[in-house]
C-alpha cells in the first residue's frame, strides 16, 4: 500500500467518522474523537458487514467505501455511547 492510498483511506474514514458523528449526535467525542472512530469504524465495517451477510454496492467504489466506513463508525459510536452512559 502507498502513501497515497493511506492518505485516501484517512480522508474517506474522516468523512465517514463525520457522518456518523453527525447521525448518532457525536457522542461527545468531538471532531477528532469523530475521526478517530470513523478511521477505526472503517475496519469494523469491512469486517462486520461481510459476516453479517450485507454488501454495499452503489456502483462507485468511494462511496462504498464511505458507507460501509460510517456503519461501522455508527456501530463503534453505539458502543461507545452505552459504554460511557452507563459509567455516568
Amino acid at each position: 500500500m502507498d502513501a497515497q492510498s493511506i492518505i485516501i483511506i484517512l480522508l474517506l474514514g474522516a468523512l465517514a467518522g463525520w457522518l456518523a458523528g453527525s447521525i448518532t449526535g457525536g457522542g461527545g467525542l468531538g471532531l477528532i474523537g469523530n475521526i478517530v472512530v470513523g478511521i477505526l469504524g472503517s475496519f469494523i465495517g469491512y469486517w462486520l458487514l461481510p459476516k453479517i451477510g450485507l454488501h454495499i454496492n452503489t456502483g462507485t467504489s468511494w462511496l462504498n467505501y464511505v458507507i460501509t466506513s460510517a456503519i461501522g463508525a455508527i456501530a463503534l459510536l453505539g458502543a461507545l455511547n452505552i459504554l460511557f452512559k452507563s459509567k455516568n
